[in-house]
Protein backbone atom coordinates (compact mmCIF):
# COMPACT_ATOMS: atom_id res chain seq x y z
CA UNK A 1 0.00 0.00 0.00
CA UNK A 2 1.39 3.38 -0.96
CA UNK A 3 0.34 6.89 -1.84
CA UNK A 4 0.46 7.23 -5.60
CA UNK A 5 -2.34 9.73 -6.25
CA UNK A 6 -2.90 13.22 -4.84
CA UNK A 7 -5.86 15.32 -5.99
CA UNK A 8 -5.91 19.10 -5.59
CA UNK A 9 -9.10 21.20 -5.75
CA UNK A 10 -8.55 24.30 -7.90
CA UNK A 11 -10.69 27.37 -8.54
CA UNK A 12 -9.25 28.16 -11.98
CA UNK A 13 -8.31 25.01 -13.90
CA UNK A 14 -6.45 26.78 -16.72
CA UNK A 15 -4.37 28.90 -14.34
CA UNK A 16 -3.60 25.91 -12.12
CA UNK A 17 -2.65 23.81 -15.15
CA UNK A 18 0.05 26.35 -16.07
CA UNK A 19 1.49 26.27 -12.53
CA UNK A 20 1.49 22.47 -12.23
CA UNK A 21 2.92 22.00 -15.74
CA UNK A 22 5.80 24.31 -14.79
CA UNK A 23 6.25 22.68 -11.37
CA UNK A 24 6.22 19.11 -12.66
CA UNK A 25 8.07 19.81 -15.91
CA UNK A 26 5.57 17.72 -17.86
CA UNK A 27 2.42 18.13 -19.89
CA UNK A 28 -0.82 16.64 -18.55
CA UNK A 29 -1.61 13.03 -19.44
CA UNK A 30 -5.34 13.71 -18.94
CA UNK A 31 -6.76 17.09 -19.90
CA UNK A 32 -10.48 17.79 -19.80
CA UNK A 33 -12.76 20.55 -18.47
CA UNK A 34 -13.52 18.45 -15.36
CA UNK A 35 -10.06 16.97 -14.60
CA UNK A 36 -6.40 17.49 -15.45
CA UNK A 37 -3.95 14.78 -14.46
CA UNK A 38 -0.18 14.35 -14.55
CA UNK A 39 1.84 11.15 -14.28
CA UNK A 40 5.34 11.95 -13.05
CA UNK A 41 7.84 9.73 -11.26
CA UNK A 42 5.34 7.00 -10.43
CA UNK A 43 2.90 9.53 -8.97
CA UNK A 44 -0.40 10.83 -10.31
CA UNK A 45 -1.24 14.46 -9.54
CA UNK A 46 -4.78 15.54 -10.35
CA UNK A 47 -6.44 18.95 -10.55
CA UNK A 48 -10.16 18.99 -9.77
CA UNK A 49 -12.10 22.17 -10.62
CA UNK A 50 -14.08 23.51 -7.65
CA UNK A 51 -13.32 20.33 -5.72
CA UNK A 52 -15.48 18.20 -8.04
CA UNK A 53 -18.57 16.25 -7.00
CA UNK A 54 -16.87 15.26 -3.74
CA UNK A 55 -16.58 18.97 -2.78
CA UNK A 56 -12.90 18.75 -1.85
CA UNK A 57 -11.63 21.79 0.03
CA UNK A 58 -8.01 20.67 0.40
CA UNK A 59 -5.69 18.19 -1.31
CA UNK A 60 -6.49 14.52 -0.75
CA UNK A 61 -3.83 11.79 -0.83
CA UNK A 62 -5.06 8.43 -2.09
CA UNK A 63 -3.57 5.21 -0.79
CA UNK A 64 -3.69 2.48 -3.42
CA UNK A 65 -5.11 -0.69 -1.88
CA UNK A 66 -5.89 -4.17 -3.16
CA UNK A 67 -9.31 -4.49 -1.43
CA UNK A 68 -11.07 -1.18 -0.83
CA UNK A 69 -14.02 -2.65 1.12
CA UNK A 70 -11.72 -4.55 3.48
CA UNK A 71 -9.61 -1.43 4.06
CA UNK A 72 -12.75 0.68 4.69
CA UNK A 73 -13.85 -1.86 7.30
CA UNK A 74 -10.40 -1.87 8.91
CA UNK A 75 -10.15 1.94 9.05
CA UNK A 76 -13.68 2.43 10.42
CA UNK A 77 -13.13 -0.29 13.04
CA UNK A 78 -10.08 1.70 14.15
CA UNK A 79 -12.15 4.89 14.61
CA UNK A 80 -12.22 6.46 11.14
CA UNK A 81 -15.50 7.41 9.47
CA UNK A 82 -16.60 6.87 5.87
CA UNK A 83 -16.97 10.23 4.14
CA UNK A 84 -17.65 8.88 0.65
CA UNK A 85 -18.41 5.18 0.09
CA UNK A 86 -16.54 3.25 -2.59
CA UNK A 87 -17.70 4.14 -6.09
CA UNK A 88 -16.55 3.31 -9.59
CA UNK A 89 -15.03 6.33 -11.33
CA UNK A 90 -14.49 4.53 -14.64
CA UNK A 91 -12.52 1.61 -15.96
CA UNK A 92 -13.19 -0.42 -12.82
CA UNK A 93 -11.28 2.03 -10.61
CA UNK A 94 -12.90 2.36 -7.18
CA UNK A 95 -12.36 5.34 -4.88
CA UNK A 96 -13.57 6.15 -1.39
CA UNK A 97 -12.73 8.66 1.30
CA UNK A 98 -12.65 8.40 5.05
CA UNK A 99 -11.93 10.88 7.80
CA UNK A 100 -9.54 10.26 10.64
CA UNK A 101 -10.38 11.12 14.23
CA UNK A 102 -9.40 14.78 13.59
CA UNK A 103 -11.53 15.14 10.45
CA UNK A 104 -8.66 14.89 7.97
CA UNK A 105 -9.78 13.38 4.66
CA UNK A 106 -7.93 10.26 3.51
CA UNK A 107 -8.47 8.66 0.11
CA UNK A 108 -8.49 5.00 -0.86
CA UNK A 109 -8.14 3.81 -4.45
CA UNK A 110 -8.44 0.30 -5.89
CA UNK A 111 -7.66 -0.57 -9.48
CA UNK A 112 -9.27 -3.68 -10.94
Amino acid sequence: MEIKTVLHPVSDLEAAKKVYTALLGAEPTADSPYYVGYDVGGQHIGLVPSGGPQAMTSPVAYWHVSDIEAKLAEVTAAGGAVKEAARDVGGGRLVATVTDTDGNVLGLLQDK
